[in-house]
């Protein structure tokens, strides 16, 4: 009689709604106020300079870039030396500078001389994501970042927070890359609960799911994580530690988080 074959075990399901989790990580952390801060093609040109630099020196570099040329339309005329040079304060400018100027010039190319991107907020979701990702260097995460920050609709934008955050709560496997998981998490979020799902993941990764040494101790939602035994080791918090009350952001407004830190596999 041959051997029965063993089964393949199947993933475990996660322990915790992502409602629930959503809500416990926004009592910790929030309110999260949902007021777009700039127009899409604004939002675009921030969203490069924000890559793999910190808030600071981006917002730096966005201020230095607006007061030299004053609108959008002059910096796709400018030459790339002086888009550099605007740029310098924020980092990797030899980098940013030409893809700005290509994108711009780009948007221009495809409608009709004009960098309003407004008409994007009519487009069904899949179309919109599909329209800024055929500009050079879009993937799915900054287009999830202007169609959300600046239009209000439900994309998903995964960072390297969110994305660790989700895989060890067991939202998305082991073996999902970054790309995917902005699917499988748009798909399993409710459209209306998208942004603070992004701004309360991404604020618990930064302050208390680490990717080094997480503060376990300390997590609202560590009950319900599938990880926790196993990141509370001999190296981590005292497994009998009780989570400890963090301090609230209260009413104070929350900066809208853009932190590409993992790189997008069309840039």
């Amino acid at each position: 009689m041959p051997p029965k074959r063993s089964r393949k075990k199947r993933a475990a399901k996660p322990s915790i709604a992502i409602n629930e989790a959503i809500r416990l990580l926004t009592e910790q952390y929030g309110p999260f106020p949902e007021e777009p801060r700039l127009d899409p093609a604004h939002e675009l040109v921030f969203t490069i300079l924000s890559q793999h630099t910190s808030d600071t020196n981006s917002e730096r570099a966005f201020r230095s870039l607006m007061g030299r040329f004053g609108d959008l339309y002059s910096i796709a005329r400018a030459e790339v030396a002086d888009i550099e040079s605007a740029i310098s304060v924020g980092g990797l400018a030899k980098i940013k500078a030409p893809r700005i100027k290509t994108i711009l010039t780009r948007i221009l190319e495809l409608n009709q001389d004009s960098l309003d991107l407004s008409f994007l907020a009519e487009m069904p979701l899949a179309e919109a994501k599909a329209w800024l990702r055929q500009l050079p260097g879009i993937g799915p995460k900054s287009a999830g970042i202007i169609l959300n920050f600046s239009l209000g609709m439900p994309a998903m934008a995964i960072d390297t927070h969110i994305f660790r955050v989700a895989q060890r709560l067991e939202l998305i496997g082991p073996k999902v890359n970054a790309d995917k998981a902005h699917d499988l998490l748009e798909a399993a979020v409710e459209p209306h609960q998208v942004f603070p799902f992004h701004v309360a993941f991404i604020t618990h990764g930064r302050q208390v799911c680490k990717a080094q040494r997480p503060l376990c101790g300390d997590c609202i939602i560590g009950f319900g994580c599938p990880a926790r035994d196993r990141m509370m080791g001999s190296d981590g918090p005292d497994a009998s530690q009780t989570p400890k009350p963090r301090k609230r952001a209260g009413s104070k407004t929350t900066q809208l988080p853009h932190t590409p830190e993992i790189e997008e596999t069309t840039q």
